[in-house]
Formats: structure tokens, C-alpha cells, sequence
């Protein structure tokens, strides 16, 4: 959470002291360890330049500490009770499955530990590089404070600003989370007993994933959509098969139920109060649960960063505005990562210090302009997205053919036992160009991932409609997929 005004004067108070007026010089300073901030300082302090980099919070930003690292090892440890529960169907003999709460969160803490330390390290060998804890504020265009609640506050002038100051859980205002503990995508990885019934409000993938994990762990899950289908920004037939995935596995997902109002609930629970979106009235439906869990997006951590003072103000919804360089309004300061408004995933981050990299140090002309978008959600089965949808595709005016092949016709898929969801690529019909893919399968985002590779080469989708792939593998679908547009 970001540190308040009223905070850091307090921090300056106990300290006894304020900034030194004479701030330090340096070349570089760079906002933040996550997966453009870290690398991008080493880059710079191997080219010779002397760097500052400023964490307030562990090393290795919200992938390592928050993000991908943890809850991809906590999805490793639901799946392998899920396939553990099913090992009978694999003609396996097992006895009960239990989750013991305690150990996933230790397994997921060392894993933590060990990455942040690696990060940490990392930093440590570059003579020229300094990694300075704490809350960071600009006090004037290219003059930075960073003060700690232990340490006097220290003030530098740099020549190049890097913002990596990344995203946080967004907290929604109705009325009553006062009243309850609740949890959001950081603090639930956190408990060490297993929820009875978890509440999720939001159908986004932060809210599916864990909802998907904790029932897999035990608990009874019930997700909270407030539109009209689960994950909106993808194709319709996709979250039809997402849903029905997903009550397989036992979650209830109640669609159209605008969550406004909390209040304490029976033994220690919640209660939940209900109402359809767009109705200002008190409702009446409610759904009684033991835990709360809100996933109702992530905003950008620059409400600290005291921006005005450099002339540069964030956009309607606190993101620090840069072109496709990277580069902000002022001169001498670059935003990266999910502060500048970079799609939210580590990859895309990590792209945005190879386009600064390539401009500062290399041979220049890099840019987010054309780079196609891709994540994966780890759901199970993954969804991996490339590309464009058929949706926007059509958006876009493009002229398409859709190809489609249940996972239930992929051979792989049969041998594993894995035959749940549905492979989707979008082509155009005149240049017979692959425009994008939904992969929502076992191993999805691999699959996707090949996909990308031919996007990227331009390959026309006859191409991989005639390539041999190794039989049997989940790529070799790929030869399906596109025979069905035949």
C-alpha cells in the first residue's frame, strides 16, 4: 500500500531530521525492481553509468513477490490435488486427499524467498549500481526523495528517470469491508487454514484462478460476476466453455450480481448483499460465506509518487501517460510496466525494457507499436490468448474465417485424459494471415505461444494446416485446428 502524505511527514518527524537540501547526483534512477525496472538498471550500470534503484518493498516487483511466482506455485499444488483425486480414472489406487494449508503457503514462500534473493543478488554485483529501500517521491522534475520509517530520508538528482512503481489490488468502497476481514490477491495466499466458503467477487482471471484454486484445495466457491458472462474481453463461445468448466469443478458462479453492500455473517463469516447492475435499489439477494475475497481489478501505484512536482499528471486513471517509446511528457522521464499502462503481465513489462534498452543503449527505433498481445491464464485447462479475438477482429473490419476444435478431437488431449475446452483461431480470408487464437486447453498457452512464433514469421495458416509436427503432441493439433477451415 502506498505510504500517505501525513505518513512520510510522520517518518521525517521520528527521524528527527528532513532531506539533505544537497541531494546526490547520479545518472540514472529508476522507481521500482519489477520486471522492467531490475533488468533495465543492470543494463544501464554494465554500459558504465552510475544507478540508483529504489524498492519501498522486496526485491523482484509484483511478478516475484505478488504475482506470477506465487500463484503459479500455489495452482501447481491445487492441480496436483485435483489430479490426485483423480487418479482413480487413471486406474491409480489412492487413499483420502487433504490440503494442508500451512505447507502450500511454506512451499510457496520459499519459492518467494529464493527468487527475490536471486533478484537481490542480481542487483548487488554492479559496482555502479545501489539499491536504496524505501518510499520514493519526486520533489522536483529530476530530484527524487526516498524516505524509511528506520533510516534518514535521502534526496537525488538524476539525469534519466525510469517509473516502475507497478499496480496494486483495487480496493472497492461499498459500504461494510470496515466491519469484516477481507482478503484481495496478495493477503489470501497468506492463510494457513482452508476457507469453508470463499467468496469471490469479480469474474476477472485474478478472480477465477483462485476461485478455481481453492476449490481444488477444499473449499466450497462461489464467484460473484457483475456483467452478464465470466472474463468479458473474451469471445462469448470461450466463456461459455470457460463456465461449464468451471461448474464441473463444482464453483457456482452466480452471473449478473452486483455485490454493494458486506456485514459480518454467522461464525465469523460474511454476508454478501446483493442487487443487479444498474439497480440503485437495496436488492434482497445475499450469499453467506466464511471468507471474502475481492479481485476487482489492480490500479497503479503512483498516488506516492508526488508527480505534479516534475509538471507530469497521470491520466483519468492514475497511469503515468508515455508514447510508444516509453517516453513520458517530460523529458529525461520514462514510465514502464503496468504504471504506464503496459498490458498487465510480466512479459509485457519485460518488453518494455527491451524497447528502453534498444533506444538508450543500442540502435534505437524500438517501439510497443505492432507488438501483438499475448497472456496466459492459469486456469486449468490454461486459456492462451494471442492476437486478436473473433470479436475484435470483426471490430477491426477484417474479413474472417474462424477455425474451431474442441480438445475432445485432440488426440494428446484423449491420451491424457485432458479433453476439456476449445482451440480457436482467427485468419484472414484475403491475405490468409493468422490474425489471433484463444487456446483454452490443456497446455493452452504453449500452444499459443507456437502460434505466435508463426504470426510473427507471417505465416499463412495453410502453413501450419501442412507442416508435419511430432505425433503425438498438443502442437500437432495445430494441423486440425486449420484443416476444419478446408
Amino acid at each position: 500500500m502506498n505510504t500517505p502524505s501525513s505518513s512520510r511527514n510522520s517518518h521525517e518527524r521520528r527521524n528527527g531530521e528532513t532531506a539533505d537540501r544537497n541531494p546526490e547526483p547520479v545518472e540514472d534512477l529508476i522507481i521500482g525492481t519489477g520486471q522492467a525496472g531490475k533488468p533495465l538498471a543492470g543494463a544501464l550500470a554494465e554500459s558504465g553509468r552510475r544507478v540508483v534503484i529504489v524498492e519501498r518493498d522486496r526485491v523482484g516487483g509484483t511478478c516475484v513477490i505478488r504475482g506470477c511466482t506465487p500463484t503459479k506455485t500455489m495452482v501447481a499444488s491445487a492441480r496436483v490435488a485435483y489430479l490426485a483425486r483423480r487418479a482413480e480414472e487413471y486406474g491409480v489406487q489412492t487413499g483420502p486427499v487433504r490440503v494442508d494449508m500451512a505447507a502450500v503457503r511454506t512451499r510457496k514462500r520459499e519459492i518467494v524467498d529464493a527468487w527475490s534473493a536471486g533478484s537481490r543478488k542480481g542487483l548487488e554485483r554492479h559496482e555502479s549500481l545501489e539499491l536504496v529501500e524505501g518510499e520514493a517521491r519526486f520533489t522536483g522534475r529530476k530530484t527524487v526523495e526516498v524516505s524509511h520509517p528506520d533510516n534518514p530520508p535521502r534526496r537525488f538528482r538524476a539525469e534519466r528517470i525510469f517509473i516502475n512503481s507497478g499496480a496494486r489490488p483495487r480496493h472497492p468502497g461499498f459500504p461494510g469491508l470496515d466491519q469484516i476481514d477481507w482478503l484481495d490477491s496478495t493477503s489470501i495466499m497468506e492463510l494457513d487454514e482452508l476457507p469453508r466458503h470463499l467468496i469471490v467477487v469479480g469474474g476477472g482471471f485474478i478472480g477465477v484462478e483462485f476461485g478455481q484454486m481453492f476449490c481444488r484445495f477444499g473449499s466450497q466457491v462461489t464467484v460473484l460476476v457483475r456483467g452478464e458472462r465470466l472474463a468479458p474481453e473474451e469471445d462469448p463461445d470461450i466463456c461459455e466453455v470457460l463456465a461449464k468448466i468451471l461448474a464441473e469443478d463444482g464453483i457456482q458462479v452466480r452471473t449478473r450480481a452486483e455485490a454493494f453492500r458486506v456485514e459480518p455473517g454467522p461464525e465469523n463469516g460474511v454476508r454478501v448483499h446483493l442487487r443487479a447492475p444498474g439497480d440503485a435499489g437495496s436488492g434482497g439477494d445475499v450469499v453467506e460465506g466464511s471468507h471474502l475475497l475481492l479481485a476487482v481489478g489492480r490500479v497503479p501505484n503512483t498516488d506516492a509518487l508526488d508527480l505534479e512536482a516534475t509538471g507530469l499528471a497521470p491520466d483519468n486513471r492514475g497511469f503515468v501517460p508515455v508514447n510508444d517509446r516509453l517516453e513520458t511528457d517530460v523529458e529525461g522521464i520514462w514510465a514502464l510496466g503496468d504504471v504506464a499502462g503496459s498490458p498487465p503481465f510480466t512479459h509485457m513489462a519485460y518488453d518494455d525494457f527491451r524497447i528502453v534498452k534498444e533506444n538508450l543503449l543500442g540502435e534505437g527505433g524500438a517501439s510497443r507499436s505492432g507488438r501483438i498481445p499475448t497472456y496466459t491464464v492459469f486456469l486449468d485447462p490454461q486459456l492462451g490468448r494471442i492476437g486478436l479475438s473473433e470479436t475484435q477482429a470483426r471490430e477491426a473490419g477484417h474479413e474472417i474465417q474462424v477455425a474451431t476444435l474442441p480438445m475432445s478431437r485432440v488426440a494428446r488431449a484423449q491420451e491424457m485424459d485432458e479433453t476439456r475446452g476449445l482451440m480457436k483461431a482467427v485468419v484472414d480470408r484475403n491475405s490468409q494471415k493468422i490474425l489471433g487464437a484463444s487456446i483454452l486447453g490443456i497446455e493452452g498457452g504453449e500452444i499459443a505461444a507456437a502460434l505466435q512464433f508463426a504470426m510473427m514469421g507471417g505465416l499463412p495458416w495453410t502453413a501450419l494446416r501442412d507442416v508435419p509436427i511430432a505425433h503425438p503432441t498438443l502442437a500437432e493439433s495445430l494441423n486440425n485446428l486449420f484443416m476444419t477451415l478446408d
